[in-house]
């Protein structure tokens, strides 16, 4: 039995399925999904996440929240939440980075939201002096000041697709070739979508949008409680102001490999629609930031200095680590204009520090 079986069985009883329930499936069943049985994160995973790159990373964005923290006036208690927080590298190196501040750890709750039992295992050894929590969802998030962070996070979650047939969309689903014996895509009948009716003009007949639900849904609550009680958001993904085209795709053991495949072998992730979050936390009464490259909110926050401190002790392969590790987080033909910043925060509060209204 594999989950291609279970897929398989699934769609000749009931029909294809859209993508959103093939990437759930895909990411999440408890038996076969990805993130409940594989290694993902690391060098003997399948990708590799910017905390893991360098320390850098996780230092400058605590460093961010603190200075978000202070310049509310260091509430207390307040949550310190991660969402997705992978093996908790992000995590351990934001604490470690923030652990002089006065004051910041004593007052801070800390809370991690992660599907995975494997994942919140290692978790809880990587973040075992913090007394870590774990909670299923935002919306379970306490009623106090929220200073949280999502580090390709939003890129995970499961998107549906759409190609445009006039003033009408046909979605993309995933069915069962008997022939070939294999998934495949197709599409369904042309129907309204009204949540799409913003795309009608930019997307050129025969074109596909991607959709991405969920994502609003979590944005606007995690919005409201930082618009509500106080605190910031700091969202890192890949993606752009809008989703342009087929934006799926599967990687395993650092390769691209074919979504379709293999189902839970691989990772699955799309690009983030920006304007999507920031219409959310508009409809909660947060502000929001522009939305920045990562290569220039990172600059802002100082990681070249960062980057010289740690350069001054290094020689050799230490030193040439450092220095890729610099480029592959910042420069444009990496990460630094492929990934994005959101900052949320009160409305009558200054923007986290590294970005702009």
């Amino acid at each position: 039995m594999s989950l291609t079986d279970t897929l398989r069985r699934r769609i000749l009883l009931d029909g294809p399925i859209s993508l959103a329930d093939y990437m759930s499936e895909c990411l999440l069943n408890p038996s076969y999904g990805y993130y409940t049985t594989a290694t993902a994160i690391g060098a003997e995973g399948d990708f590799i996440t910017a905390p893991e790159i360098s320390q850098m990373f996780g230092e400058l964005l605590g460093l961010a929240l603190v200075q978000s923290w202070l310049d509310q006036g260091s509430p207390a208690p307040f949550t310190l939440a991660e969402l997705g927080p992978g093996r908790g590298t992000l995590m351990a190196d934001m604490l470690r980075a923030t652990r002089m501040v006065p004051g910041f750890h004593d007052a801070m709750d800390l809370v991690l939201i992660e599907a995975s039992p494997r994942l919140r295992d290692q978790q809880a050894s990587a973040l075992r002096d913090y007394a870590p929590q774990w909670l299923p969802s935002v919306e379970d998030l306490p009623q106090q000041p929220l200073f949280l962070i999502a580090n390709e996070f939003f890129d995970a979650l499961p998107v549906r697709q759409f190609q445009r047939d006039g003033d009408l969309w046909r979605e993309r689903r995933v069915g069962y070739d008997t022939e070939s014996a294999a998934l495949c895509l197709g599409l369904g009948a042309p129907a309204p979508q009204p949540a799409l009716d913003h795309r009608l003009e930019d997307t050129p007949d025969g074109k596909l949008v991607e959709l991405c639900e969920i994502a609003g849904v979590l944005c606007e609550a995690i919005a409201q409680r930082v618009a509500e009680c106080g605190g910031a958001a700091l969202l890192v993904d890949y993606g752009d102001w809008r989703s342009l085209g087929d934006t799926l795709q599967a990687m395993r053991a650092h390769a691209p490999a074919d979504p379709l495949i293999d189902p839970g072998q691989s990772d699955l992730t799309a690009h983030v629609d920006f304007e999507v979050l920031c219409r959310a936390a508009r409809a909660s009464g947060c502000a929001h930031t522009r939305v920045t490259p990562q290569g220039v909110f990172l600059e802002r926050l100082g990681i070249t200095e960062r980057a010289q401190t740690l350069a001054a002790n290094l020689d050799g392969a230490p030193l040439d680590q450092l220095i890729a590790a610099h480029r592959r987080l910042t420069h444009p033909e990496e990460m630094g204009t492929l990934f994005k910043v959101l900052g949320l925060y009160p409305a009558k509060c200054s923007p986290p520090a590294g970005l702009e209204k």
